[in-house]
């Protein structure tokens, strides 16, 4: 059974590209285009691995990020030959940056308006209701990672093992289910006790199985079976079962 995900965490290329500019602590009037471009690739890249849904408009701007690339790497000279009207003073990255710029006001003004909306949200125009009686003991959990986390961690795991053109081809007719996966990875971590470290799930497979385990653990993280943390920005993701949320 073909299973497809498509990820929400990023609106449209313009906030992925944010996402990476303050990730990379750069500044947004002074992008480092090079490097921009080979990490938006990467997330693209990644995207494409897991079979996930990429929006038309995030190869637009790709290709977009490669023009302008581009131009930045060719001699002033050059520029001047091939546009008639060429402006000297022109940052091939204005009308990018414009874009962002104005994609960021619109962004904390929409952050902005659902702020009062869930402030206005704790006024009532009567009294609440005595509902103790339906009470329930629940216990929330909150997820200490994004979805971009995870796609970071497991595209560094693939860049780790060089699985973007594997060294050997190992032909089999075995395939495993996203299912079945859930219950080996459940396995290993009611054999340990506490957390295990998230590449550790990921130990001598291919890139099609590290694929299935990947989506395997979402699909365990959807059903709050399990929890991935992480200590600071930039650190391990560590996985663990909610029954040892306490430890």
């Amino acid at each position: 059974m073909e299973m497809k995900l498509k990820v929400d965490a990023f609106e449209g290329p313009l906030d992925l590209l944010l996402h990476l500019i303050g990730k990379l602590e750069v500044d947004i009037y002074d992008i480092p285009v090079a490097e921009i471009t080979e990490q938006y690739m990467e997330y693209i890249h990644t995207m494409q691995i897991l079979e996930l849904d990429v929006a038309s408009e995030y190869l637009v701007m790709a290709a977009t990020l490669l023009a302008i690339k581009s131009k930045m790497l060719l001699p002033k000279q050059e520029l001047e030959e091939d546009f008639d009207e060429f402006d000297p003073e022109l940052d091939p990255r204005d009308e990018l940056v414009e874009r962002l710029m104005e994609y960021k006001r619109y962004k904390e003004a929409a952050r902005e308006l659902k702020d009062k909306e869930n402030e206005r949200g704790f006024y009532f125009s009567k009294a609440p209701m005595d509902l103790s009686e339906y009470e329930v003991e629940t216990k929330a959990f909150d997820l200490d990672v994004s979805i971009n986390d995870m796609l970071g961690a497991f595209n560094k795991l693939l860049r780790r093992q060089k699985l973007s053109k594997p060294l050997h081809t190992r032909i089999t007719t075995q395939e495993i289910s996203i299912d079945t996966r859930m219950d080996d990875v459940m396995k290993q971590l009611q054999a340990v006790s506490g957390k295990i470290k998230f590449e550790d799930l990921f130990e001598e497979q291919t890139r099609e199985e590290l694929v299935v385990t990947f989506l395997a653990l979402l699909e365990l993280m959807k059903r709050e079976l399990v929890l991935v943390e992480q200590e600071s920005s930039f650190s391990d993701l560590y996985v663990k079962g909610r029954d040892n949320q306490g430890e």
